[in-house]
């Protein structure tokens, strides 16, 4: 299951935006609610280093998986809609 710390991180990311159901459900549908830097990088048409600078910055929250980063696809919408302030 993971340690408390790796617990509280995939509740905080998952939990991050106030987005509503329907953007969720209108915006990216074609793309799982959990996404990769290569999905990212086509949901926002720019290229593979800035959407892992987007990504290590905190600017999109992500959640690191092993060697992947895993993001939430809120928290894409959440950037793009501005709402990416916790």
């Amino acid at each position: 299951m993971g340690t408390i710390k790796e617990n509280y991180q995939i509740k905080s990311v998952v939990e991050a935006m106030p987005i509503t159901n329907d953007l969720c459900e209108t915006m990216f549908t074609s793309y799982p609610d959990l996404v990769d830097i290569k999905q990212l990088k086509e949901m926002l048409g720019i290229g593979i280093t800035l959407a892992y600078r987007l990504v290590k910055n905190n600017t999109i929250q992500a959640l690191k998986v092993g060697r992947e980063y895993k993001i939430p696809k809120r928290n894409v919408i959440a950037y793009l809609t501005n709402q990416n302030e916790i």
